[in-house]
C-alpha cells in the first residue's frame, strides 16, 4: 500500500485565490506536493500521467499570475489538467478521476467555473480562446484569455487557422505552447530567459509600439519591410519567425520548470499586453517522476501502479484485444501485399500501426494530428494503385468528414477504414465514444459498411478490405479484448453485403450488428428457455445491407429486434428504410431497433454503461417481451 504523499502547504490551497496569497518563493515547495499528489492519485485511479506531470511548475505559475477564474485558461488537450483541477476546487474527488460519477479525464464545462471550455480532441484551443477574447472586446471586458496548446496539438491545422485568424484580428490573446516533445529551439539557460524576460517587458513592447508609429509615418510599405527586418532579426534570434509572420509577439522559449522564469514572462505578458502573444515553454512529460521520464511514452495514459516501482496493474489474460488483432491481420496482409500502406493521424500506438510499423517503415504514415490531411493524402495514394488503410478512432474520424465525402466517396476511391473504439470507451467518456461513424458512413452513396462480431471476424474484413477495390470501405471494432473465439490462420474474404445466420429458430430474430452478438446468443437462450424459438442472425454489414437474410427473417418471425452499439440513424435505421420500402411492415411484423441512447454518456464502466442502455442480454431479453405484451415478463428479465 503506497503511503499518501505529505502536502502541509497544498493542505492550504483549495482554491487559486488561495495560491495567489502564498509568498512567491513558497511556490517551488507547492509544485513538488501538487506533483506528489497527482502521482498518488493517478496510481489508484490510472489515467493521463506524463502530460500533467510536465505542466505542474506552469499550472502553478499561471493560476499565480492571472485571476481566473475570470481569467480564462484553456488547456489543450484537456488531459494534462488534471493539476489544474487539483489546485481549482476538486482535489477531494481527484481519487474519483475516470470513475463512474466522479471527475472527468479532460476539462468539462459542467464540471467546474474553471473549465471555460471542454477538450478531450486536441488543437482546439486557440480558436475558442480567440472567440473568447473577441467576445469580451465586443462586451467591453479586460479579462484575460490563455490558451494552453501542446502535446503535439500544433501539429494540427485547426491551430494554425486560429493562429492566422488572431494574427488578421490583432487580438489581445496569450497563446502558450507547452513544448514537451522536440523543442523548436531549444533554451539557453539563463541567457534565453533573460532575453524572453525582455522582449516581454513594458520597455520593450513600448519601443516596439512607438517603432511602429514612427515607421508608419513613412509610408505602408516601408513601414512593413522595417517591421519585417527587426522581426525576422529577432526570430532569427529566438526562434519565432513562424511566429511572427502569423501576427502573433513571439517569447521564448523558456523553461517551464523554473518558476523564477516563467512567472516574471507571465506577469509582463498580463500587464502589458496588446496583439496576439505567444509564449514558447519548454516542458518535460512526465518531469519529476522517475518511471515517467525513462518512459514517458507508457507513463502518457497508464492503468492503476505502484509509485515506489511504477509498475502498472496488468488486464487479466484473456482473449486479445480487437486493436492487436487488427493491427497483426494487417501485417499478415502486407506480407502478401507490398500495395498495402498505413496511415495514423499521431496514434500509432492507439491504433495499432506501431506493430505494423516495426515490420514496414516505409510503408507506415504518421501525419500527425491533422485527421483531414490524413484521409486526403490516402485517398491520393489510392489514385496511384495503393491500398492505403488509414487508422483513426471513430470519433477522431469525424473531424475529417468532409474529406470523407468529398475527396474519398464521391470519387470513389478505395480507401480503407478500420475504426477503432466504436460504442462506449469507458473511463474516456462522451468525447471519446463511438456512436456515430455507422450513421455517417452509411448516409454515402457506395460506401460498404462493416462491423466485426469477434475477433475472427475482424481479421475477416481486414482481409476484405484490403482486396476490395471497387470503392472506400470501412469495419469498426471496439476498445477492450476479444470474446475468446477460435481464430482462423488467415482471413477469408467476406461476400460483399452478406451476412450470416448464427442460430436458427422460428418466432424472435435477433439482427446484431457488432460486438452485441454475444449478448444476442444469451438472449437468445433465455427466450428459448421462456418458449421463444430465436433467430440469431450477424448482419456484418450496414451497406449494402444483406437485403435476402432481412426479408427472411422479416417473413418468417414475429418480432424482430436490431441490436447495434452505435447511434440512432445508423444500423436499424438503414434496416427499417428498407423494411418500410419493400412493404415488409404492413403484415405485423413487431420491430424493435436497440441502439445507444440519444444521448451523450458519461464515463463508467463499460459493462455497466451497456446494462444501463438496454444492450446486453437481459435489455435484449425485456424489449423481446415489451415487443410481444408481455410486460410481466419483461418487468422479471
Amino acid at each position: 500500500m503506497n503511503a499518501k504523499p505529505e502536502t502541509p502547504l497544498l493542505d492550504k490551497v483549495r482554491l487559486p485565490a488561495e495560491l495567489r496569497a502564498l509568498d512567491e518563493a513558497q511556490l517551488p515547495q507547492l509544485a513538488s506536493e501538487l506533483r506528489a499528489e497527482l502521482v498518488d492519485a493517478v496510481s489508484q485511479t490510472g489515467g493521463h500521467l506524463g502530460a500533467g506531470l510536465g505542466v505542474v511548475e506552469l499550472t502553478v505559475a499561471l493560476h499565480y499570475v492571472f485571476d481566473t477564474p475570470d481569467d480564462r485558461i484553456i488547456w489543450d488537450v484537456g488531459h494534462q489538467a488534471y493539476p489544474h483541477k487539483i489546485l481549482t476546487g476538486r482535489r477531494d474527488r481527484i481519487r474519483t478521476l475516470r470513475q463512474e460519477n466522479g471527475l472527468s479525464g479532460f476539462t468539462k464545462r459542467a464540471e467546474s467555473e474553471y473549465d471555460p471550455f471542454g477538450a478531450a480532441h486536441s488543437s482546439t484551443s486557440i480558436s475558442a480562446g480567440l472567440g473568447m477574447a473577441v467576445a469580451r472586446d465586443l462586451n467591453g471586458g479586460r479579462n484575460n484569455v490563455i490558451a494552453v496548446i501542446g502535446d503535439g496539438a500544433m501539429s494540427a491545422g485547426m491551430a494554425y487557422e486560429a493562429m492566422n485568424n488572431a494574427g488578421a484580428l490583432d487580438a489581445r490573446l496569450i497563446v502558450i505552447l507547452n513544448d514537451n516533445d522536440m523543442s523548436i529551439a531549444p533554451p539557453a539557460g539563463a541567457m534565453s530567459a533573460y532575453l524572453a524576460r525582455l522582449a516581454s517587458g513594458r520597455t520593450y513592447a513600448g519601443v516596439r509600439e512607438l517603432g511602429k508609429k514612427l515607421t508608419s509615418y513613412l509610408g505602408r510599405r516601408v513601414d512593413r519591410a522595417i517591421t519585417r527586418a527587426v522581426e525576422h532579426a529577432r526570430g532569427f534570434v529566438t526562434g519565432g519567425t513562424l511566429f511572427e509572420e502569423m501576427g502573433f509577439f513571439h517569447i521564448g522559449p523558456i523553461d517551464g520548470h523554473n518558476l523564477e522564469h516563467l512567472i516574471p514572462v507571465l506577469k509582463n505578458v498580463r500587464d502589458n499586453g496588446t496583439g496576439p502573444v505567444l509564449i514558447h515553454v519548454v516542458t518535460q512529460k512526465g518531469k519529476g517522476y522517475a518511471p515517467a521520464e525513462a518512459a514517458a511514452d507508457k507513463y502518457h495514459g497508464v492503468n492503476k501502479f505502484d509509485v515506489i516501482t511504477g509498475a502498472q496493474a496488468k488486464a487479466p489474460a484473456n482473449a486479445p484485444s480487437y486493436t492487436k488483432v487488427f493491427a497483426e491481420s494487417l501485417v499478415q496482409e502486407a506480407r502478401e501485399d507490398d500495395r498495402i500502406v498505413a496511415v495514423t493521424a499521431a496514434m500509432p500506438s492507439g491504433t495499432g500501426l506501431d506493430l505494423f510499423g516495426e515490420a514496414f517503415p516505409s510503408r507506415t504514415f504518421d501525419v500527425g494530428i491533422a485527421e483531414q490531411h490524413a484521409v486526403t493524402f490516402a485517398a491520393g495514394l489510392a489514385t496511384e494503385g495503393m491500398r492505403p488503410f488509414v487508422a483513426i478512432y471513430s470519433t477522431f474520424l469525424q473531424r475529417a468528414y468532409d474529406q470523407v465525402v468529398h475527396d474519398v466517396a464521391i470519387q470513389k476511391l478505395p480507401v480503407r477504414f478500420p475504426i477503432d473504439r466504436a460504442g462506449f470507451v469507458g473511463a474516456d467518456g462522451p468525447t471519446h465514444c463511438g456512436a456515430f461513424d455507422t450513421a455517417y458512413l452509411a448516409s454515402l452513396p457506395d460506401f460498404v459498411v462493416m462491423a466485426a462480431a469477434d475477433e475472427a471476424e475482424l481479421r475477416h474484413m481486414v482481409r476484405t478490405a484490403a482486396e476490395f477495390d471497387e470503392g472506400p470501405i470501412s469495419f469498426r471494432y471496439p476498445r477492450g479484448n476479444g470474446v475468446g473465439v477460435d481464430m482462423p490462420e488467415r482471413g477469408q474474404v467476406l461476400e460483399i453485403g452478406k451476412g450470416r445466420i448464427v442460430r436458427e429458430g422460428t418466432k424472435v430474430a435477433l439482427l446484431s450488428f457488432g460486438t452485441r452478438l454475444k449478448d444476442c446468443l444469451l438472449a437468445a437462450e433465455e427466450l428459448g428457455a421462456a418458449g421463444l424459438s430465436t433467430t440469431v442472425a450477424d448482419a456484418r454489414f450496414a451497406k449494402p445491407l444483406d437485403e435476402d437474410l432481412i426479408r427472411r427473417l422479416a417473413r418468417s418471425h414475429e418480432v424482430l429486434v436490431m441490436v447495434e452499439e452505435g447511434s440512432v440513424g445508423g444500423f436499424s435505421s438503414q434496416v427499417l428504410d428498407f423494411l418500410a420500402r419493400n412493404g415488409l411492415l404492413d403484415n405485423g411484423l413487431k420491430v424493435r431497433p436497440l441502439t445507444l441512447p440519444d444521448s451523450f454518456v458519461d464515463h463508467a464502466n463499460p459493462d455497466k454503461m451497456y446494462v444501463d442502455a438496454g444492450l446486453d442480454s437481459a435489455g435484449i431479453v425485456r424489449a423481446v417481451f415489451a415487443a410481444l405484451g408481455k410486460s410481466a415478463q419483461a418487468a422479471r428479465a
